[in-house]
């Protein structure tokens, strides 16, 4: 199964729409979304076509195909105008006889780590910074921000298909990889 990974969408209805099309041509069977989802928070500027209730009727339009955590600029109210829970602070998908530990980042991270076994992967979100690589026993990933990217890093998505997870920008180019061996 072909999973689609983003993150810190931050009420851009522009962007979340720009991503939803690349799920429907990567063909995925889920999106998971890791956090920050309709509020630009107070440190972000607003984003382009920042509008929440409408980014809101757009995703529950994929509420039965989307799992998702909260993010730090997430609250209960999100969770009522949205079709699909987004309150955990993480959640697991079992995947090729691993642990996928999906998480924004803001709680557990590269810097406090969740108990994982060997070939575990932890995906967050948060920094808005694409990263995919395997450090000791474990991998990393992050799909980067649809919305807001940092250090010159373009707009990106992640595509996790077979043990290949690859990040991608949304002319469907690849711009990092990592292979779960």
């Amino acid at each position: 199964m072909k999973l689609f990974f983003i993150s810190d969408i931050h009420g851009s209805l522009h962007y979340a729409r720009m991503a939803l099309e690349a799920y429907k041509k990567e063909n995925a069977g889920y999106i998971a979304i890791l956090g920050d989802q309709l509020y630009h928070g107070a440190r972000n500027p607003l984003p382009k076509e920042y509008n929440p209730k409408e980014t809101a009727a757009l995703l529950n339009g994929f509420a039965d195909k989307i799992i998702a955590v909260r993010g730090n600029c997430d609250s209960e109210v999100d969770e009522m105008v949205l079709d699909y829970p987004i309150m955990s602070t993480y959640s697991t998908i079992l995947y090729n006889d691993r642990r996928l530990f999906l998480t924004h980042g803001h709680i557990y991270g590269e810097s406090n780590l969740p108990k994982l076994k060997a070939g575990d992967v932890l995906i967050y979100g948060h920094t808005h910074i694409p990263k995919a690589e395997k450090r000791g026993d474990i991998y990393i990933i992050n799909p980067g921000s649809i919305t807001f990217p940092k250090e010159n890093h373009p707009n990106t998505y992640g595509i996790l298909e077979g043990n290949c997870f690859r990040i991608k920008d949304f002319y469907g180019n690849v711009y990092m990889e990592v292979s779960l061996d």
